[in-house]
């Protein structure tokens, strides 16, 4: 399992689930009926969105691991420009139903990190790659290959979070960020991968096999 000190529920939904906790009690308190009904069915959708459960981790040693769960709605082959070459993208969808704690598709050192601002259309569009806010990890693996992966902001997510730096060592499974509120995470993977999902696809992080290297 991969290790997390703050298992069940992610670190960054705290204050949001004490806030809809709080509010849901008022709401009881002192407008009992539908208001506080609604208030409750809030704080449970806060609960759920901000799960954060432990994962086991497969030890197959060429394997590419989905960074994300949600559903793949692109594999093609297509520009990396983070890593400057080409690539097989493949892209997975979330949505707000997801668990959106984003965790490391490989073994390998960080070669670059870089954030762009940028729009907050629909993440499921082709155009969100390269227009919205977004947040690319360019990681060389244990294995000499590149990987690419890019946390996409979308249409409600407005916030992107990546807790590590050029340099880093990251470990298959590991935890690197959180994408608040539904969005999208591509893969550009090296053309001799083997891709082992499909578009439709549901996928879960960490669990989920995308490619063999």
């Amino acid at each position: 399992m991969t290790s997390y000190p703050h298992p069940i529920i992610a670190r960054e939904g705290w204050p949001f689930l004490a806030i809809a906790v709080v509010v849901a009690i008022l709401a009881s308190t002192f407008v009992p009926g539908i208001l506080s009904f609604l208030a409750w069915i809030i704080a449970l959708f806060v609960l759920q969105f901000f799960r954060d459960p432990g994962r086991e981790i497969p030890q197959q040693t060429n394997a590419v691991l989905s960074p994300c769960d949600g559903r793949v709605i692109k594999v093609e082959r297509a520009q990396d420009h983070y890593g400057e070459r080409e690539a097989i993208l493949v892209s997975v969808f979330m949505n707000v139903f997801n668990v959106h704690s984003n965790r490391s598709p490989a073994d390998g050192t960080i070669q670059k990190v870089q954030y762009f601002p940028g729009k907050f259309v629909n993440a499921d569009l082709d155009k969100a790659s390269l227009e919205n806010e977004r947040n690319a990890i360019v990681l060389n693996t244990t294995a000499g290959q590149i990987i690419t992966f890019v946390q996409v902001a979308g249409l409600i997510a407005r916030r992107i979070l990546c807790y590590v730096k050029k340099g880093d060592v990251l470990a298959r499974g590991q935890r690197y960020g959180f994408i608040r509120f539904g969005s999208r995470v591509d893969i550009y993977l090296p053309l001799n991968a083997t891709i082992k999902v499909a578009i439709g696809d549901k996928v879960s992080a960490t669990t989920t096999i995308l490619a063999e290297l």
